[in-house]
C-alpha cells in the first residue's frame, strides 16, 4: 500500500522500455520538462506496460533510480468484445476500461455497425487506441497494457464470450468476457441461440455507457479489484 500511495503522488508514470535502465522516449521527457515543468528531485513512475516499474527521480539530464524494480501481480483476465461507436465514443470508452481494469478489447465487426472501417484506416485507429490506452495506463499507475487485438466478426468469438442484451440473464457468475453492441443493437439472428446473454439493467444504454458497465461488473464480481464474496456487499447469488 505505501508503494502504491507513493505512485500515485508521483508527478507522472512514462513508459520505457526497461525500467532497470530507465530513459525516456524524447517526447515523454518534453512533456515531462515543458508541459508538467518537473523540478529537479521530484519522483515519476517508469513502467514497461508488463508489470515491472520502480520510482525515479528528476535530473536535468533524465531520471534516476530511487527504488527497486518492482513486479505488480497480472491483472485477473477480462475481456470486452466492443462494436465500434460513432466520433470519440470508443475511445471514451477505452479509457475506461483501462481505468476499470480490463485486461483485453477486441473490436466486433458486427451487422448494424454504424462505423464502417476500410482496410487502410485499420492500422492506424488502432495504434490511435493503443496509444490512448497507453497514456491512460500511466494516468491511473496501471502497470500492465490493455492489450487491443485486432477486429474480429461475430462468427469468430470465443464460445465462452457473453452477450450484453437487454433480455439476458443477471447471473453474471463465470462471466469473464462480455461482447458489447452497436448504436443499432444485434441484428436478430447475429448470435447463435446457444450463445450465453447476461443483462446490463433494465434500461437500454448507449454502447460507451455498455462498455463500462460490463467492465464494472466484470472487475467486481471476477475478483480483479479484491472483493470477496460478502466483503463488498456484492454477493453472485443477488444477481440471479
Amino acid at each position: 500500500m505505501i508503494d502504491f500511495e507513493r505512485r500515485v503522488a508521483a508527478l507522472a508514470q512514462f513508459r520505457v522500455l526497461d525500467p532497470s535502465r530507465p530513459t525516456l522516449d524524447p517526447e515523454d521527457d518534453r512533456h515531462l520538462r515543458a508541459v508538467l515543468r518537473a523540478r529537479a528531485g521530484e519522483e515519476v513512475v517508469v513502467s514497461d506496460g508488463r508489470g515491472r516499474w520502480r520510482l525515479c527521480v528528476v535530473t536535468p539530464d533524465g531520471v534516476d533510480p530511487v527504488t527497486d524494480v518492482r513486479v505488480d501481480p497480472d491483472l485477473v483476465p477480462s475481456a470486452l468484445y466492443l462494436a465500434p461507436l460513432k466520433g470519440d465514443r470508443t475511445e471514451w470508452a477505452l479509457v475506461k476500461a483501462v481505468e476499470l481494469g480490463v485486461t483485453d478489447v477486441t473490436p466486433l465487426l458486427t451487422a448494424r455497425a454504424a462505423v464502417r472501417w476500410r482496410a487502410e484506416a485499420r492500422t492506424r485507429v488502432l495504434a490511435r487506441w493503443r496509444r490512448l490506452a497507453s497514456e491512460a495506463a500511466g494516468q491511473c499507475r496501471r502497470t500492465h497494457d490493455l492489450v487491443i487485438h485486432e477486429p474480429v466478426g461475430v462468427m469468430e468469438v470465443p464460445a465462452e464470450v457473453a452477450v450484453a442484451d437487454v433480455g439476458g440473464s443477471s447471473d453474471w457468475r463465470g462471466v469473464r468476457a462480455v461482447a458489447i453492441g452497436p448504436e443499432g443493437g444485434w441484428a436478430h439472428d447475429e448470435w447463435l441461440p446457444a450463445r450465453r446473454r447476461v443483462s446490463l439493467g433494465p434500461l437500454v444504454l448507449r454502447g460507451e455507457t455498455a462498455a463500462v458497465a460490463a467492465a464494472t461488473l466484470l472487475g467486481a464480481l471476477g475478483s480483479t479489484w479484491g472483493w470477496r464474496a460478502g466483503h463488498s456487499g456484492i454477493d453472485n447469488d443477488e444477481w440471479r
